[in-house]
């Protein structure tokens, strides 16, 4: 009988839910496959996870699609490893979970609020997804 390491459980949040955290969820599960369970919450979801967050995550493989934005409060009563912040708002908004036992920021701009043409937003997709995927794969290692 092998033995195996225990899967660590690692929350994202920021403020909507719709771009960052939910594109960060994916490429964990992605890139840390069985190591971890992957999720994502909001400190005020959006509607629904932003369509280019979506194209961004499809272009690399990972299928977003049938994600929903989530409030925090989903998470009341469960225990995480690992919570990380990946917006400044979500990280003044929640300076204590008492539900994690360690707490990293990882403040990015919102993609979601780039000005410009669509390809300079996708340009800021794109960024947003490199700069999650660089800190992921550092946090697996």
């Amino acid at each position: 009988m092998r033995n195996t390491p225990p899967t660590k459980r690692i929350l994202f949040l920021c403020t909507g839910n719709s771009a960052r955290s939910q594109m960060a969820e994916g490429l964990l599960r992605h890139l840390g496959g069985s190591r971890v369970a992957a999720f994502s919450a909001g400190t005020a979801p959006g509607e629904q996870v932003h369509p280019l967050a979506v194209e961004t995550m499809r272009e690399r493989g990972i299928d977003i699609s049938h994600h929903k934005p989530k409030a925090l409060s989903v998470f009341d009563g469960q225990s995480f490893d690992l919570l990380i912040t990946v917006c400044d708002d979500a990280n003044e908004v929640c300076p204590v979970y008492s539900g994690a036992r360690e707490r990293l920021h990882w403040p990015l701009p919102d993609p979601a609020k780039a000005p410009g043409t669509d390809e300079q937003r996708r340009a800021a997709f794109h960024s947003a997804a490199d700069a999650l995927e660089r800190r992921i794969t550092e946090l697996l290692h």
